[in-house]
């Protein structure tokens, strides 16, 4: 099945050359796959992985493992933001 994935901010590394500028990715992932497989399948450092989205609600961290994406979602992650 066919996601999108969103990454920000430093997380942009992680995506291909050619989505950079886009900041995102369509995923041909398996039925069923949670939102930590999908972290961990794109080799996103766990420490990063700070504000999660799916299709625009928040997805707290004690959820990433149980909480499965559908044909059609939009996965959207940002790592921790400081600023002054």
């Amino acid at each position: 099945m066919k996601i999108t994935l969103k990454l920000f901010a430093s997380l942009t590394d992680y995506l291909p050359d050619s989505a950079k500028y886009t900041n995102f990715v369509e995923l041909d992932v398996a039925p069923a796959s949670t939102i930590a497989k999908i972290v961990e399948q794109q080799r996103l450092p766990e420490k990063w992985v700070h504000l999660v989205l799916l299709n625009g609600h928040y997805i707290a961290p004690e959820q990433r493992s149980a909480q499965t994406l559908n044909e059609g979602d939009v996965l959207a992650i940002w790592p921790p933001i400081a600023g002054g």
